[in-house]
């Protein structure tokens, strides 16, 4: 079976090296993924889905947890982050200024990711950035107040 950029692959986690996470692909193939794009804990021989991200000219191959680009990321980190609002009231404690390190911690997703879902909740004018915090705004629809 040939493997193809953005295909989505049964992984199984091997060990936790310095550059990251050994897999194993299909049970068939080796494969990495990098520990700057691990946003959860994992275990070895824990069984997860994953994306092929690169094939490399000497056969190595690159895997991420999540699937690649702006249009296959944007819609679930947006749900992501406008669900963690309403768990907290329609308020999150972090900004497009805190660290990626919070960014990571709170949301489970890159700083990076997080800009631009962010980004894209302000042009629908769904949220508001302060300078401590972000809120979401009152459903039009509804007389709701937070």
């Amino acid at each position: 079976m040939e493997l193809e950029i953005g295909q989505q692959v049964n992984l199984i986690i091997g060990v936790k090296t310095a550059l990251g996470y050994t897999v194993l692909i299909d049970e068939e193939h080796e494969g990495l993924i990098y520990r700057n794009e691990v946003f959860r804990e994992l275990e070895e021989g824990e069984k997860t889905i994953g994306y092929i991200k690169n094939i490399r000219e000497d056969g190595k191959i690159d895997v991420a947890l999540q699937p690649q680009g702006y249009r296959n990321t944007i819609k679930s980190d947006v749900d992501k982050i406008l669900a963690r609002l309403k768990e907290n009231k329609g308020v999150l404690l972090i900004t497009d200024k805190s660290s990626p390190e919070a960014i990571k911690f709170h949301l489970q997703m890159s700083k990076k990711s997080f800009k631009r879902a962010i980004g894209n909740l302000y042009k629908e004018n769904k949220i508001l950035i302060l300078e401590d915090r972000i809120e979401l705004k009152p459903d039009k629809n509804t007389s709701k107040k937070s």
